[in-house]
């Protein structure tokens, strides 16, 4: 396709010369720019394309990077990459070297800050706004949430701290009645009947004329309502949360109709101090297989434009998780699933029929689904709380103060563990090891099979106690050899030993065979078994490979027992690329590890 304007123009400067008609022309090049890069790269899809006029809007009225335009979470960030400069770049999405998913400082000067969760945007801002205003910068910091979002409680602190500040922050509130999974809880009923509800600015305006239209008593009506508290902001604007809080209320507003969006947000910055602009979008807008199943083309793979069909996947740990769990729920009624708005990406969508009652989501809330479960396990219930490793950083306060002080029973099914691939740095599985480390009493499993997680889970359900973890990989099972719930020793009669845990363990199996060298795979982590340190000391030469984090690592760990190990991990961040290429980048696939081992024997 030729892209007459994203090609031509110099973006975003020039996007306020663009007449209307213009503007929705370019709307559908990023859209179909959008879909035609997601559909080779993978990538958010549906929640991309419900925010194309709203950024356009944004663009249109704001100056960045004068003013500041915060993403919550990032996702929704392709419009904003392609109206700022990086259209020619924009095939490069999610791959090495290439554009991120999300909003990078180190990418563009229009991206203020790192993006990748959700819910800290409104805190951000505030930052960012008071910070101008403390240098006499009368420019705006526009923080882009969305509904879903608002279901995490950093998200109410902001708002909380951000409504009395008198800095010039404009929460735009993206409303889509989605997060991934369908929203859940009091806020987002509030939001859906807010949004059935004429602007207050309407009704005011219009409760003006009528009063202005009846002689000589109409002023005199005006000013009484006026001057009583109780009066018009009660009994006619409806007063939103959002104003109790301190902001100035602007909304709903159709999140597709440009000049609606403009003139909502010129409004906005008319205003000295903080607002918040409600606006009503659809997700997945534009293209109808995403409109029709959003929570379906949240992310996506790679797929065909014509149909929305996706290939064909195998079962992944996380759906084997899921379904597992769920048996054992369908014969113990004790069992009770927690989810963070991540049903489908943890499995537990296979929590159906008589078992729903049992599944609680909570929202984009992990602290809290951290203490509810600690609630739950108080009054003798079996609480598995299904978490990517990414997500659990958030919640480290909660597991010391809530659940390991008091010894209390709940186990974490930890997803994505590990190297994940291009959602790149915020969304490594590669810091729950070091920092689950850390904690008294924890015991930690790594299964690398589907056998092995069904083993692991019993474990860690019916016969461990504490705080239990159940850490698994993205992607699919592979074909290994299974062992109990502790640690399995193939002997070669080799001096060499190569150690691993996890789905990295099939990497270091395959090496091991070509090098004849002894393997040992540890299942359990957490605490490591004595055995383990008998074993290594037998062996003149030690390697380990593992998807962690060096610092606070097993490998770590174990180099305190024995100095000599030889031990790959990850240093720092790994960036948006394939699992495979960053697995070779730290000496992890086999064919490295083979190099490394021969290097050093």
């Amino acid at each position: 396709m030729e892209y007459k304007f994203l090609s031509s123009l110099d973006l975003p400067s020039e996007l306020k010369n663009l007449t209307y008609n213009e503007k929705y022309d370019l709307c559908c090049e990023i859209r179909t720019k959008i879909i035609e890069t997601v559909s080779k790269n993978g990538g958010h899809l549906a929640s991309n394309l419900g925010a194309v006029e709203l950024t356009l809007a944004l663009h249109s009225v704001f100056n960045s990077p004068e003013d500041k335009i915060v993403f919550d979470v990032g996702h929704q960030s392709y419009a904003h990459k392609l109206l700022t400069g990086r259209f020619d770049k924009f095939n490069t999405l999610r791959q090495n070297g290439g554009l991120s998913g999300f909003t990078r400082p180190s990418e563009s000067e229009h991206d203020p800050a790192v993006s990748g969760h959700s819910s800290n945007s409104i805190s951000v801002a505030l930052g960012l706004a008071q910070a101008m205003k403390l240098k006499g910068d009368s420019h705006h910091a526009i923080a882009v949430i969305g509904d879903g979002a608002l279901t995490g409680g950093l998200a109410y602190e902001g708002l909380n701290n951000a409504g009395r500040s008198g800095a010039n922050i404009i929460v735009v509130l993206n409303y889509n009645e989605m997060s991934i999974s369908k929203n859940v809880g009091g806020i987002a009923k509030y939001l859906s009947e807010l949004r059935t509800k004429d602007s207050y600015k309407k009704t005011k305006s219009l409760t003006k004329r009528f009063l202005d239209a009846i002689p000589f008593v109409g002023d005199s009506i005006k000013r009484t309502i006026s001057a009583s508290k109780e009066g018009l902001k009660e009994e006619l604007l409806h007063c939103t949360i959002f104003e109790d809080l301190g902001f100035d209320f602007i909304g709903p507003i159709n999140g597709h109709n440009v000049e609606e969006l403009e003139a909502a947000f010129v409004s906005a910055q008319k205003i000295n101090g903080p607002v918040l602009v409600q606006v009503n979008t659809v997700k997945g807008y534009g293209y109808m297989p995403a409109e029709v199943q959003p929570g379906e083309y949240h992310g996506v793979p790679s797929f065909n434009i014509e149909t929305g069909e996706k290939p064909a996947v195998d079962e992944t740990f996380a759906d084997h998780f899921g379904k597992t769990l769920a048996e054992m729920a369908r014969k113990d009624d004790r069992i009770c699933a927690i989810t963070a708005a991540m049903k489908y990406g943890s499995g537990l969508n296979h929590f159906d029929g008589e078992l729903k009652k049992r599944l609680f989501d909570v929202g984009i809330a992990e602290e809290h689904a951290v203490c509810f479960a600690a609630g739950l396990a108080k009054e003798g219930m079996l609480p598995v709380f299904s978490v990517y490793s990414s997500f659990l950083q958030r919640c480290y306060d909660e597991l010391i103060h809530d659940v390991a002080i008091e010894g209390l029973h709940v186990v974490l099914a930890i997803g994505n563990a590990g190297i994940v691939g291009e959602d790149g740095e915020t969304h490594q599985g590669l810091f729950d090891v070091p920092f689950l480390g850390t904690i008294p009493n924890v015991t930690v499993y790594s299964p690398s099979s589907f056998t092995e997680l069904e083993l692991c889970l019993n474990q860690a359900i019916y016969r461990d106690n504490g705080l239990v973890c159940v850490r698994f990989p993205k992607g699919a099972d592979v074909a290994l050899n299974e062992c109990r719930c502790d640690y399995e020793h193939n002997r070669n009669g080799s001096d060499t030993l190569l150690i691993s845990y996890g789905k990295e363990y099939e990497s270091v199996l395959g090496a091991a065979n070509e090098l004849k060298a002894d393997t040992l795979k540890l299942v359990k982590i957490m605490p490591v078994n004595d055995e383990v340190y008998s074993i290594i000391s037998k062996y003149k030469n030690v390697f380990f490979f593992e998807e962690s984090s060096r610092s606070g690592s097993v490998g770590q760990m174990l180099k305190t027992h024995r100095n000599d190990i030889m031990h790959y991990a990850v240093d720092g961040f790994v960036p948006s690329m394939k699992i495979c290429e960053a697995k070779d980048l730290y000496k992890l696939t086999q064919d490295r590890i083979i190099e490394e081992v021969r290097n050093h024997i």
